[in-house]
């Protein structure tokens, strides 16, 4: 034992600490993150392919379910109207890769709830500002659209209101009830409830926002690789530690006695002179 007790030593107990705290975080904290987005994103995926062809139903009818996230971008119809000088821009959007803003707007459904409605994007003039905005169709509107989670909020941007239109930097429900002092009612999908995003080609809609590419990223093969280090980290050092056993045991092996060389033909011949000075050594001079 006395030969390993090299390995206590603090650099070889530093390596050790760090190997281990390393693969614990590989096993249970960075692949099960990425893995965990993996399965997030195949179902978000799944999803919307199976919303594509499907038939919408009322909206109304979601109002009875549990809330979940199961019900996102499930496509949904309602009957109502909008609700006038209700228009709510979001900063911070993109339009075919150039600056844009969507633009909300509140929807009566004949029952009395007041959905908000995302009627889709706009481009913004001159890189910066916001374009005249249309207003909805006035009257009764069938309208289809897809149920969207609300956004989240980020507190370091507030909303404000420019030209009389109020302006925020994410799309959601309890913030725009705030915004426009109107009693939303969030459709009951995700924590902070959802809102809706209008089709193409829908009364009151513009450029309509796009689905996002059905792709599952790269995360799965992120999770494998943060497995393979996991495995790796201790095997690297298990292999370190067997490589300084053995320069260790080479260091304390016997030197091999050098082998007496013959004369050969090659070599100098022997004199007597030289056979009496090996035999009881040489005179100083």
């Amino acid at each position: 034992m006395r030969r390993l007790a090299f390995f206590l030593r603090p650099g070889w107990l530093i390596l050790l600490g760090v190997v281990i705290a390393f693969a614990y975080l590989c096993f249970t904290v960075l692949a099960p993150w990425q893995l965990g987005k993996n399965d997030a994103t195949s179902e978000r995926n799944q999803l919307i392919a199976d919303s594509v062809d499907a038939d919408p139903v009322p909206v109304t009818d979601l109002f009875g379910a549990d809330p979940g996230e199961a019900t996102e971008w499930r496509k949904v119809f309602a009957e109502g109207s909008y609700v006038p000088d209700s228009t709510v821009l979001v900063r911070l959007r993109h339009l075919d890769g150039a600056p844009a803003y969507g633009v909300l707007s509140a929807f009566t459904l004949t029952d009395g709830r007041t959905l908000l409605i995302d009627r889709g994007l706009v481009a913004a003039v001159n890189g910066s500002q916001p374009p005249p905005i249309e207003p909805a169709p006035a009257g009764t509107q069938r309208i289809e659209a897809r149920v969207r989670v609300s956004e989240n909020v980020d507190p370091e941007r507030a909303p404000a209101t420019q030209d009389g239109i109020p302006h925020v930097y994410s799309i959601d429900v309890p913030q725009e009830t705030t915004v426009l002092d109107l009693p939303l009612s969030p459709v009951p999908v995700g924590d902070r409830g959802s809102y809706l995003q209008l089709s193409e080609d829908q009364p009151g809609a513009f450029s309509p926002v796009p689905l996002p590419q059905l792709d599952a990223g790269p995360y799965l093969s992120y999770g494998l690789q943060w497995l393979a280090f996991g495995i790796m980290a201790p095997l690297g050092l298990g292999y370190f530690a067997w490589a300084e056993i053995r320069e260790r045991r080479k260091q304390r092996a016997p030197a091999a006695p050098a082998p007496i060389q013959s004369p050969t033909a090659e070599s100098e011949p022997v004199t007597a002179e030289a056979r009496l000075a090996d035999r009881y050594g040489r005179t100083p001079r």
